[in-house]
């Protein structure tokens, strides 16, 4: 190596004195590892947040289905890739959300455990008794009002007369907003859980057969797991952490249906960039909305035009890309749109659902 040459520090090659960065491998040569550095680099390597996350973010936004075109010409260095601004913009709205879904499981835990059935009057004085029978009498009251209410209000639709009307609203025991309803008979269990009868025993009192299989031992252990302890706010959370997983297959389907849609215009790889794009500015969407929702809650209003937003969105993106007319492209965005949130994302809820019950 000559005296004007120096060594990467990278890749180690010699290269002239003077260079910014490394010929061989782009190293930069002389930079100090601070704070700023490190994070930058983390976030560069990583998610690619650099000049072209900038250059994208607005035609993301403001031009529906632009940078898929200009990504599928082969401008493929000149904006963020598809896959590489979906990692990041999905990372964001997870980090989010995950407030939301906090809240959400403390309160659905908070309900639900004043559904068991538990006597913890015992442990309360003479004053917190006299409190806690007012607050249920309060309670009790209201809960016919509202139920008396609603049936007046739909007394026509539902065909009942006042004092069909009266009677349903005086009997003695009336559902509560937080009751659960579990499908066998709840003081028997109570009985076996007082004198800690064997797990079998109880599953066999749920209804359980002796030559279910292992599914069904399964899904009975978690009912029990969930009548002992109601805590569905752990099972939310299982739900919402398997949705980025779900995501990944829900993705490629979304491409797959659009390529059903357009047989004819390129291969499916062109869909999949498509797709890439456009679920990367839903979730722009959904983390701006989560973030103003932390702050204030939005009006039911605003959600519908955002969801309508979506929607545009989407047929202007179709109309662009594959070049078709305004109706084609509006219909073709229906029969997406329709087969994705009618088939696709319900039949997914149930299938997360299913499985967040049996892990959590």
């Amino acid at each position: 190596m000559s005296a004007n040459q120096v060594k990467c520090k990278n890749c180690e090659k010699p290269f002239n004195d003077g260079f910014e960065f490394c010929p061989h491998c782009g190293q930069k040569t002389n930079e100090e590892l601070t704070i700023g550095v490190l994070f930058y680099n983390t976030i560069s390597n990583y998610f690619s947040f650099d000049a072209r996350f900038l250059k994208s973010f607005v035609p993301l936004m403001f031009k529906p289905g632009y940078l898929a075109k200009e990504f599928i010409k082969g401008k493929r260095l000149l904006y963020l890739h598809p896959a590489q601004m979906y990692l990041f913009i999905s990372v964001v709205f997870f980090f989010i959300f995950s407030f939301t879904v906090r809240e959400q499981a403390n309160s659905w835990n908070r309900e639900l455990k004043k559904t068991l059935k538990k006597d913890e009057l015992i442990v309360l004085d003479s004053l917190e008794l006299e409190n806690k029978i007012k607050e249920d009498k309060i309670e009790d009251s209201l809960n016919r009002a509202e139920i008396k209410k609603a049936l007046k209000k739909n007394q026509r639709l539902i065909g009942m007369s006042d004092a069909e009307i009266d009677s349903i609203v005086n009997l003695d025991n009336i559902p509560k907003k937080n009751d659960v309803s579990f499908g066998f008979n709840e003081r028997e269990i109570d009985s076996l859980l007082d004198i800690d009868a064997p797990d079998e025993e109880i599953y066999k009192t749920m209804g359980m057969d002796d030559d279910d299989g292992w599914f069904m031992r399964k899904l009975y252990a978690q009912i029990l797991k969930f009548y002992k302890a109601r805590d569905g706010g752990n099972i939310l959370k299982a739900f919402y952490d398997t949705v980025p997983i779900a995501l990944f297959f829900l993705l490629p389907l979304f491409a797959f249906i659009i390529k059903l849609l357009y047989l004819r215009h390129g291969r499916y790889a062109h869909h999949l960039v498509f797709s890439f794009y456009y679920f990367s500015f839903l979730f722009t969407v959904f983390s701006i909305i989560a973030g103003i929702n932390l702050i204030w809650d939005i009006p039911d209003g605003i959600d519908w035009l955002i969801a309508l937003s979506t929607f545009l969105y989407l047929m202007i993106a179709l109309k662009r890309f594959y070049g078709q007319n305004w109706f084609v492209s509006w219909f073709k965005c229906s029969v997406a749109t329709f087969t994705f949130l009618a088939v696709v994302i319900p039949t997914t809820i149930v299938i997360l659902a299913l499985f967040a019950f049996m892990v959590y």
